[in-house]
């Protein structure tokens, strides 16, 4: 049975009956052109596989054929579950050369410990495979075939792989994270006092930052449980905070953060802010379902997301980093799918400020799709309509507030505020909700989105739960049951 098809390493060992080397098929593209494979000139005879040769003292290798094992077009390389290589068979010395879902599979074929040394020697290459991993969908088969005792080494000895792969088990993931970050708080603490004084200035910060994270998971007393879904314990740092479920909530909102947000700073009040949309959220789940039976007995869970470096002042007219925030953004969106195949939630991205130009900017690439888009504080896009981003105008909204100097800018092309671009206007301007009857607060300037009790955290919790229709300021055309809080 095949364990994924990938490339696997070969020396260039004479083998017996073999043929000259063939070229590395299109499929296994992502391991370093200069390695070559040999393909046996006829099936081993002694094989359960007909183009499978077993490992042995010499070659110390697993090879694959394909339909023909002398067309290297067609040929395959990968490790076959039930032929196990030998003990030393794969080669650690050459995995540096390895990337993506290859690198992933021929780590699968080593215990704790060597991937353990393997990762502690090459932390380039593990950088890497973070920074450009296979695609979630792709990561998610290749755990679904890994057995047990392959992903309890894999969890073992390489837990920040394991905590931040998209497509990787929600619950999988947050325990390898939790466990990095004690290990890296613990390691920091304890080295801290030997660096010299410019050091331990910079190392006072990564702890600071640590320690942040580490705050930002502390679960209250009578509130939904936090889990830790991404971790970059180097400076400056990313993380993401769950709050409910992520892997049986029915509703899935992220929060996208803009200019001056990192994990050193904000993580705690991200998270908080996270958890009070969680519970405005959870409190219209149980007063809607009274009368909406689509929302009756469904659960939410919302993401206080920090997965790439924002901009400062210094960098901020740039576009590099929201190009790394739109990958990023992408790939998460893809691990929550690939995770729930079949079963996937109503996926919402609120996003804020040079989040928002990220965001679009994935979107209008065509790089993920999600079912609502709220844009608040957005200094644009090169985006011009909601045609650009291939999502229906009901399902996004934008929230301009008064005093935010970032609205009305398009500062990185169009503005979504205008008429033109065809978003649903969200009103954040306050007053009285018309179906509670609670006084709604004003949110006022850059900021002020994320208040308790805002307009903007009412209609942003609704536009999360797929009713768009109960956003105020929206087109009065597609409410006309609102104060029924019918559909």
């Amino acid at each position: 049975m095949l364990f994924g098809v990938a490339a696997i390493l070969v020396t260039s060992v004479a083998l017996s009956g073999a043929t000259g080397a063939s070229a590395v098929p299109e499929s296994s593209a992502a391991v370093n052109s200069t390695l070559t494979r040999s393909v046996p000139a006829a099936p081993p005879a002694a094989t359960s596989h007909p183009y499978v040769l077993p490992a042995s003292e010499t070659t110390g290798y697993v090879y694959l054929g394909g339909t023909s094992p002398v067309d290297s077009a067609s040929a395959l390389f990968a490790p076959v579950r039930g032929l196990r290589p030998a003990s030393g068979s794969v080669n650690i010395e050459l995995l540096p050369r390895l990337g993506g879902r290859a690198l992933l599979d021929q780590l699968s074929l080593l215990q704790a410990t060597d991937i353990a040394a393997f990762v502690s020697a090459n932390p380039e290459s593990v950088a890497q495979l973070l920074v450009n991993p296979p695609s979630a969908k792709s990561v998610a088969g290749w755990w679904s075939l890994a057995s047990e005792s392959s992903r309890d080494a894999f969890l073992a000895g390489a837990p920040e792989l394991a905590g931040n792969l998209d497509g990787l088990p929600m619950a999988l993931r947050d325990e390898a994270n939790r466990v990095v970050l004690s290990e890296s708080i613990a390691e920091a603490e304890r080295t801290m006092p030997d660096l010299g004084r410019a050091k331990q200035v910079d190392a006072a910060q990564r702890l600071h930052m640590l320690g942040e994270i580490r705050k930002s998971l502390v679960t209250r007393v009578g509130q939904p449980a936090r889990h830790l879904l991404q971790l970059d314990t180097v400076w400056p740092g990313r993380a993401a905070v769950v709050i409910g479920d992520l892997e049986t909530a029915d509703y899935v909102s992220y929060f996208v953060p803009g200019m001056f947000f990192s994990t050193d700073r904000l993580i705690v009040e991200w998270a908080v802010i996270a958890e009070d949309l969680y519970k405005e959220q959870a409190e219209w789940v149980a007063n809607l379902g009274r009368t909406d039976t689509s929302l009756r007995g469904k659960s939410v869970a919302t993401v206080a997301w920090i997965g790439y470096e924002t901009p400062g002042i210094l960098d901020i007219a740039s576009l590099d980093l929201a190009r790394e925030g739109a990958k990023s953004i992408s790939s998460a969106v893809d691990g929550v799918k690939a995770t729930r195949p079949g079963d996937g939630p109503y996926l919402t991205l609120l996003t804020h400020s040079y989040g928002s130009t990220a965001t679009l900017m994935a979107l209008a690439d065509g790089a993920m799709e999600v079912d609502a888009l709220v844009l608040i504080g957005s200094p644009g896009s090169a985006a011009q309509s909601v045609d650009d981003i291939r999502m229906p105008s009901d399902r996004v909204f934008v929230g301009e507030a008064a005093w935010d100097p970032v609205t009305n800018s398009a500062f990185f092309g169009s503005d979504p505020g205008a008429p033109s671009f065809g978003a649903q206007t969200m009103s954040v301007a306050g007053g009285i909700d018309p179906i509670t009857g609670r006084a709604l607060a004003t949110a006022t300037g850059h900021l002020g989105y994320f208040d308790i009790g805002t307009e903007a955290m009412r209609n942003m919790s609704l536009v999360g739960l797929d009713r768009g229709d109960l956003v105020t300021g929206a087109d009065k055309a597609t409410r006309g049951t609102l104060l029924a809080g019918g559909r």
